[in-house]
């Protein structure tokens, strides 16, 4: 851009700091967001600080996280403490997972992914107590967790599918092609096959599996979901870009993620709620 003479803006800079997150680039993800400001005069908005905590959480980096999010001369919004409790579900960071969740939940208390984001950060950890509580404070409160629900268009029709859905007249051919799938992503990468057995019906991919059925080789998969991409389904995707070499584009209900050849280009697009 700077040999170009073009001048980066505020999405320009959520590329740059999710680039560095997938990447694992900290300190020059750190720097990029110093720049912002004193370079380029450029006010960062939550989403920014949520790329930052992102950064921070994927290296592990947890204490360090906190206390970014803890200095922020803005409130904190869904987004930067939902970010952090997903960081410390995959780290198992409990102490630091039940802060964010607490701020998360006086914020949106009727969001049903919180609730699933600390259940699930307990069920990793062997917390099965709490996690059956966190269980019973949705059903006390009447939340209900929204089943996932992925949509893509072939030829002019938008095909829906829910997660393990079997109604699609096509259903056993999506079932048989997305376990080849899963059979060449293992022998590449073993630590790819999913440690949740549920994740393989993810409505997601069973909408990209179709995609790559019945879409030509060179058109983009474009699927949209209701949900927030789980970490294992966008580890697939990556794989299936890579793989298959197809452009897939997911848009969830936080954010856009454009996969290209297995190279991850992640646009926030604020929080849906």
């Amino acid at each position: 851009m700077k040999q170009e003479g073009l001048k980066p803006n505020d999405v320009t800079f959520i590329g740059v700091l999710a680039a560095c997150s997938h990447v694992g680039l900290v300190e020059e993800g750190f720097s990029h967001f110093k720049s912002m400001s004193s370079v380029h005069g450029i006010h960062a908005r939550p989403d920014h600080y949520a790329c930052v905590v992102d950064i921070l959480g994927r290296a592990g980096q947890l204490d360090r996280a906190k206390r970014f999010v803890e200095d922020m001369p803005i409130s904190a919004d869904a987004m930067v403490w939902r970010t952090l409790l997903s960081a410390c579900k995959v780290h198992k960071n409990l102490e630091i997972g039940e802060l964010a969740a607490k701020h998360l939940l006086e914020l949106q208390p009727h969001d049903s992914a919180t609730y699933v984001l600390l259940s699930n950060a307990y069920a990793v950890t062997g917390k099965w107590s709490n996690r059956d509580q966190v269980r019973k404070m949705m059903k006390d409160r009447g939340v209900r967790k929204e089943p996932g629900r992925s949509w893509i268009e072939v030829r002019h029709t938008v095909h829906a599918f829910f997660v393990g859905d079997r109604s699609h007249p096509l259903a056993d051919e999506i079932y048989n092609f997305l376990g080849e799938l899963n059979d060449r992503i293992a022998k590449i990468e073993k630590e790819q096959e999913q440690k949740d057995p549920s994740a393989f019906v993810h409505s997601e991919k069973l909408a990209v599996a179709f995609g790559l059925m019945s879409l030509h080789p060179c058109m983009p998969l474009r699927v949209m979901k209701n949900l927030r991409v789980c970490n294992d389904c966008h580890s697939w995707m990556k794989f299936i870009s890579q793989v298959m070499g197809r452009e897939i584009v997911l848009r969830d209900v936080y954010r856009f993620h454009h996969l290209t050849m297995a190279v991850v280009h992640v646009e926030t697009s604020g929080d849906a709620g």
